[in-house]
């Protein structure tokens, strides 16, 4: 049977043995989730591999939003060793005896602070470090670390306690509630776009169904543009299985859509900026995408080679010299398009790397590490999550985390892209702290403060018929609409003026929900856009 190693405080001997094992299992997930449906769509725009995912429920939820934002994530791969990326010169005697072989020259580390260096493959960020377009987040983790690849990427993507395992990630829990039938009537654009890798759970719902399908050139993109799908839904056996293969079908075909929008989107936008590499090949692809006008708010991109347990020193250095000028080509490259403004993208990694080096001249399975963030909107370059401390390590002889990766990615969602604050805890898991990045939904103009309370919404059955009830945060207009499963519009239930803390309860008319099974409800309120599902039983 097939477990997954948790790395303690191991010989190196040990953790080479449990980190071979790790991978083994972490290699056979990603051949399975390889061979099924994978998130949204999947196809090659420029040689690049691309994931639409087409029914995430936040996706879903965001393309109703009036925020033109985007949020670009970076998964650095493997593992990045946060002491030779962020270089503690305030302590660099202790450092350097741990890491006698690989120790960053303190006179090559590029000056941040008086306590802290960059590494100095990453010269070319160091622009946007004077220009107050970057702030570093230090020492970010989880309570109780795991140091498995397959488990602690599974955290990462899920949000969840390293002793609680959830198949749901933060991104694909978010709107659920909002979008049950998502697979039926998906936006007209994609809401994220995971290019390179596989489909990532942090984009997986509570169906646990990934939606994608792989096609693997350019022609059989434009083939799909073209029919508008592959697969025949109702030439299946009538059988269990037959109907769990047209389900499959039909959520593959639902994704085609998108097809034609993204390779237009990419035909139309252009590349201003010069890319290297994989992470390049990536950023460029969605750098068209932006500025060809596709509209999704959410990117994922993906550079590997992380795990770097031998022979680290090159290795590292080619690894966050890609990095640095990938992402200064990238923010270059919207610059021309004006949306360099509008954009913001973040680093993170399964973990850092133990503070001694092993006898490999590489590092083992760590802990905390630091986290990048880049853009103009940071308003000021900066540091948060204390320093890293070198004296008072861990059970595992590991750096202890100060920052927990959760709170970032609240913030993100409440502040970068506005999202409604409870809905951010119900998506991550409960009431993360907010951190000040530096910028804040007020300063959009189509975002009123007093939603920082949410607009308060539910379904509630009296003698078997479904009234919304609506409880006001502020004064405002509210119009109350009615979809079925379909997403076609049953009629209009309820438009008027209201005051704060009103109270509506709003019955929804019988005439509209004849046919039993879901519904979904629409409510606008100063323009932002609420949903919700109803289930009618029958009469």
């Amino acid at each position: 049977m097939c477990q997954d190693h948790h790395l303690a405080k191991h010989t190196s001997t040990d953790q080479h043995t449990d980190h071979d094992a790790d991978h083994d299992k972490w290699n056979r997930r990603s051949f399975l989730k390889g061979l099924g449906l994978a998130g949204g769509a999947s196809f090659l725009l420029g040689k690049t591999p691309i994931n639409t995912f087409a029914a995430s429920p936040l996706g879903m939820g965001l393309s109703t939003s009036n925020a033109d934002r985007v949020l670009v994530m970076i998964k650095l791969k493997g593992g990045n060793d946060g002491l030779n990326t962020i270089i503690p010169i305030y302590d660099y005697s202790r450092y350097q005896n741990f890491r006698q072989g690989i120790a960053i020259p303190q006179g090559q580390a590029l000056t941040l602070s008086n306590e802290l260096g960059m590494h100095p493959g990453m010269s070319a960020l160091q622009p946007y470090w004077q220009s107050g377009s970057m702030k570093i987040m230090n020492n970010v983790g989880y309570p109780d670390q795991n140091l498995s690849h397959f488990r602690s990427s599974d955290i990462w993507a899920s949000a969840s306690d390293e002793n609680v395992t959830w198949d749901t990630g933060w991104l694909g829990r978010l709107f659920e509630d909002q979008y049950p039938d998502f697979l039926v009537s998906p936006p007209a654009i994609p809401p994220a776009v995971q290019i390179g890798g596989l489909g990532n759970l942090a984009f997986m719902g509570t169906d646990n169904v990934n939606y994608a399908v792989t096609v693997s050139s350019p022609e059989q993109l434009a083939y799909i543009a073209q029919v508008g799908g592959l697969y025949d839904a109702n030439d299946v056996p009538e059988c269990a299985y037959g109907e769990q293969l047209s389900y499959i079908r039909t959520v593959a075909n639902n994704t085609f859509q998108y097809a034609t929008v993204i390779s237009n989107a990419y035909e139309q936008g252009s590349n201003q900026a010069s890319y290297s590499g994989s992470l390049g090949n990536q950023l460029a692809v969605v750098a068209r995408l932006m500025k060809g006008g596709l509209g999704t708010k959410l990117y994922m991109v993906t550079l590997d080679g992380f795990d770097t347990h031998a022979g680290q020193l090159n290795q590292h250095a080619n690894l966050l010299q890609s990095l640095a000028q990938n992402v200064t080509a990238f923010y270059s490259d919207l610059a021309f398009a004006g949306m360099d403004s509008k954009t913001l993208a973040f680093t993170y990694s399964e973990f850092g790397r133990r503070p001694q080096q092993n006898a490999s001249q590489g590092t083992d399975h760590g802990a905390a590490a630091p986290m990048f963030l880049f853009g103009s909107a940071l308003n000021g370059s900066g540091f948060m999550g204390g320093l890293p401390n070198l004296q008072d390590l861990d059970v595992n002889e590991n750096l202890k985390y100060q920052l927990d990766f959760r709170s970032i990615y609240a913030t993100l969602l409440d502040y970068w892209l506005c999202v409604e604050p409870n809905l951010v805890d119900l998506a991550i898991g409960q009431d993360f702290n907010r951190l000040n990045l530096g910028f804040n939904c007020e300063t959009l103009s189509s975002y009123d403060s007093q939603y920082k309370s949410g607009l308060k919404h539910e379904v509630r059955y009296d003698a078997g018929q479904a009234h919304i009830f609506i409880n006001l945060p502020s004064n405002g207009e509210v119009q109350l609409s009615i979809y079925n499963a379909m997403g076609q519009l049953m009629g209009s239930v309820h438009q008027g003026f209201h005051f704060e803390n009103e109270k509506l309860l709003l019955p929804i008319p019988q005439h509209f929900t004849r046919i039993p099974g879901y519904y979904l409800y629409k409510i606008n309120f100063q323009g932002k856009l609420y949903s919700g599902k109803c289930l009618v039983t029958g009469r």
